[in-house]
């Protein structure tokens, strides 16, 4: 079963092999113990050579060694164990001759006394070499060597947990992968062809040693149970296993080599198998011995057994909450093992859904619910309703709970109220707590969603003051549980959310990054944490890090919900209007005008719809959204107006009026935020933010009020937006001195923004001052008609005639959007602006 081996050596061969080279001046006496295949033959190969080289006369002694005579020089024997008792006593006798090096190579089974006497003799002159499996790196170098290349790390991995290591099947692997070619997908062929021809060399072995082998590749462990179709004693049993360490096909743990195993398992006939592997269950329930050790193993090998499931099971179900994509395998293994799949079908949901296979979870739920019955109800219930929750379906997750009912919710309560609370019911929530256990299990999960519920039922009871330190609380505790549960969201999301709208930055910020350093709610989470750090981030004006914490979140999910997906566009949205990118903006409106489309309005995703709202006027395209503004209006009336939620939405509603130019949207919206500023101081900062802009616009302002209304936004989060006030109220300051300490508080609130051009026309300075400070539009309206012209092939004499201005206006005008577009050559600059106007070109 062993093969020649061309290029493997580990690293005590290699040592001994240095020693010839000083055996003129003293002798070099060995002995090299090795399992079948281990490179002992290979080695005597290169000390031969290496003698040779150095010009010492080698003797390879036949099996009549007995009645030979030896000149001086060196003598290598191989395959010592196979000697008869007289040609071991003969190698024995030479051991004293001065004049003669000695190199013994001999298997550790069959060990006659005559073997061990002479290799006790060759070790009082050095220990001997004991040729054992290969390293991963001695496995690495041999296959650069074979393949001409520095080997994937995938492919070492594989003939290490293959071979364990053992050279003569390592050589065997290789051979067959030169033989195929180092193509992707080469490994499992090269694989497929070693099982084909160990299975036929297994069947050749003695039948007793096959049977051994088979029992340990079951899984029996000899030192405790000895399966009783073997029927031998121990001290048989004892020769056997030296036998089969001394073939190569024992690891020196005493288990079977893993490719050895897989061959036994698969060219056995199946109904021997099973017997051995229904008298392992049966011999460990005898001894009460966890069937855990052997329980996959078994199932993997196609065991249907109910003991067996039971096992998998139970070994799932402690691994459910905190690794989730193990307890996945766990219960489909237990199924494949004969469980009933809906006994089990909430948990393995559950472990969909938390690794992030929301299609898989959905499917397993559809067809649970299908029958009347549904075992383990509350646990797919949850499971289905966080499912809804992360595909932006927000009402459906308040549906699911309706269908469970207030008598059966118990510790879910707080979970139904949270969905119920996002999508309007108000008082279905209230339905929900009552029926609440008075005191619930004080385990950390059940404590958390305990808070998460009187955090969310807070916040729209009155300010963030109650509701963000609650859920910041139960952020916390989750973290320290360190389980990942079936949630409508997780209560960093939800703190941060609650931070965000009442203009705590900086909380926001050091939950998410807690949650995200303690993996809160696992690794499905983790993409919606990064988006909402993300916001954060550009709340605080920090772009680039904002950019770093998407990248990571798109790296984290490989696919995004749609919830998420929607926080990621109204973040690009975001990220190019502040930068006052305008072609970046229009690309990034256009994919957030089509993602939203797939997300219905909740209360926990206002937060994009608050940008889109601001991007849309921008985009002259409000009346994408009207249908969505509806829904939110009538979502927050029913919740009764919540300051924390609605006031925010107020703002974005005014920003819109304002990039309109239609004063009369703006009105009740500011009325709004007036009402509840005795509530909210948010709401009583853009309330006194909103009146500033109203007199900026209608030309009559007092710079010191507006300059107060712009650092009192930025205090609340909206440094942009307060940058933009301070921007725009330069642009229409007749006073130097006033223009120039608005501009002064535009750049401290926004240090990103530009200076106004040099060199403008003296009779828009205003205009430019706004655009160029402020970012307050994708073009200015002059810079549209400017822009259209040039798409009309008019040159600037002729655009200065359409829309009277001089040449030189034109010429500014041009620059600066040569500038805002960052274009070099005139192609570039078409290009953008047909981007830039979309429709308005066709």
């Amino acid at each position: 079963m062993t093969g020649p081996i061309t290029t493997l050596r580990g690293s005590t061969a290699t040592e001994l092999l240095a020693e010839v080279a000083t055996a003129r001046n003293s002798r070099l006496i060995a002995a090299v113990s090795g399992a079948g295949g281990s490179g002992k033959t290979v080695l005597l190969h290169d000390i031969e050579a290496e003698f040779r080289a150095v010009g010492v006369p080698v003797h390879r002694p036949d099996r009549n060694i007995e009645h030979l005579d030896f000149a001086a020089g060196a003598m290598l024997v191989d395959d010592a164990h196979d000697l008869n008792e007289a040609a071991l006593t003969r190698i024995h006798s030479l051991v004293g001759r001065e004049d003669l090096n000695l190199v013994v190579a001999y298997r550790p089974w069959p060990h006659p006394p005559a073997l061990r006497r002479l290799a006790g003799a060759l070790e009082q002159h050095r220990p001997a070499v004991v040729l054992g499996p290969l390293s991963r790196m001695e496995i690495a170098n041999a296959a650069a060597a074979v393949i001409g290349a520095a080997p994937a790390p995938a492919l070492v991995d594989q003939v290490w947990n293959q071979t364990g290591g053992m050279p003569w099947l390592v050589h065997r692997m290789l051979r067959t992968l030169q033989d195929e070619g180092a193509e992707p997908g080469a490994e499992s062929h090269m694989l497929r062809r070693i099982m084909q021809r160990l299975g036929f060399e297994l069947s050749e072995l003695e039948p007793e040693l096959h049977e051994l082998l088979l029992a340990i590749a079951v899984g029996f462990d000899l030192s405790e149970h000895v399966p009783a179709a073997l029927r031998f004693d121990e001290r048989h049993i004892d020769e056997l296993v030296a036998e089969a360490q001394g073939k190569g096909l024992l690891l020196p743990g005493g288990e079977v080599v893993p490719v050895v195993q897989r061959a036994l398992l698969e060219t056995t006939p199946a109904y021997h198998v099973r017997s051995f592997q229904v008298a392992l269950v049966d011999t460990m329930q005898q001894k009460r011995r966890s069937l855990e050790p052997v329980a996959r193993r078994l199932a993997q090998d196609g065991l249907q057994d109910s003991r067996i499931a039971e096992s998998l099971v139970r070994s799932a179900d402690h691994v459910l909450a905190s690794q989730p994509e193990l307890a996945s395998v766990l219960y489909d293994e237990a199924q494949a093992a004969g469980m009933d799949g809906r006994s089990i079908a909430a948990r393995r949901a559950q472990a969909a859904a938390a690794s992030g296979e929301l299609g898989r979870a959905g499917q397993i739920l559809d067809d649970l619910f299908e029958s009347d019955e549904v075992p383990d109800v509350r646990r797919a219930v949850d499971t289905f309703a966080a499912v809804w929750a992360q595909r932006g379906m927000l009402a459906h997750s308040a549906e699911t709970y309706r269908w469970l009912g207030a008598e059966k919710v118990r510790a879910s309560a707080p979970l139904a109220a949270i969905a119920m609370i996002g999508t309007g019911d108000r008082e279905g929530a209230e339905r929900m707590l009552s029926s609440a256990p008075v005191a619930g299990t004080p385990t950390l999960p059940s404590v958390a969603v305990r808070l998460m519920g009187e955090g969310v039922r807070a916040s729209i009871d009155g300010s963030a003051s109650g509701a963000l330190p609650t859920l910041i609380r139960a952020s916390d505790i989750m973290t320290a549980a360190g389980v990942a549960l079936p949630l409508p969201d997780s209560p960093a999301a939800l703190a941060a959310l609650v931070a965000l709208r009442s203009g705590e930055l900086a909380v926001a910020g050091s939950v998410l990054d807690a949650a995200l350093k303690g993996e809160q709610c696992g690794p499905a989470a983790r993409p919606r944490l990064l988006l909402l750090r993300a916001w954060v981030a550009m709340q605080e004006d920090r772009p680039d890090q904002a950019r770093t914490a998407i990248v990571a979140a798109t790296a984290a999910a490989g696919e995004l919900f749609p919830r998420d997906e929607l926080f990621l566009r109204a973040l690009e949205v975001g990220l190019a209007r502040r930068g006052d990118d305008a072609p970046a903006l229009v690309r990034a409106w256009r994919r957030a005008r089509e993602s939203i489309l797939h997300v219905p309005v909740d209360l926990f995703d206002l937060l994009p719809l608050e940008e889109l709202v601001v991007a849309a006027a921008r985009m002259r395209e409000s009346h994408r959204l009207e249908s969505h503004l509806t829904e939110a209006w009538a979502l927050l009336r029913r919740l009764g107006d919540p300051p924390l939620w609605a006031v925010p939405l107020h703002w974005a509603s005014v920003q819109a009026a304002i990039l309109t130019d239609r004063p009369g949207d703006l009105a009740p919206h500011a009325a709004a935020l007036v009402r509840a500023s005795s509530e909210s101081r948010t709401a009583s900062v853009l309330a006194a933010a909103g009146r500033a802009w109203v007199t900026v616009l209608g030309g009559k302002f007092v710079p010191a009020t507006v300059e107060a209304a712009a650092r009192g936004l930025a205090l609340v989060g909206l440094t942009w937006d307060g940058s933009r006030l301070a921007g725009h109220a330069a642009a229409h300051a007749e006073d130097r001195r006033d223009v120039a300490r608005l501009l002064a508080c535009a750049r401290d609130l926004h240090p990103g923004s530009k200076r106004p051009d040099s060199g403008q026309d003296s009779t828009e300075p205003a205009e430019a001052a706004v655009e160029s400070i402020t970012g307050d539009a994708v073009l200015s309206r002059r810079e549209r008609e400017v822009a259209r012209l040039i798409l009309d092939g008019k040159n600037y004499r002729e655009i200065g005639e359409a829309i009277f201005i001089s040449p030189r206006t034109v010429e500014h005008h041009i620059a600066r959007i040569r500038s805002r577009f960052d274009v070099k050559s005139r192609s570039e600059l078409l290009d953008q602006l047909r981007l830039a106007l979309g429709d308005e070109t066709a």
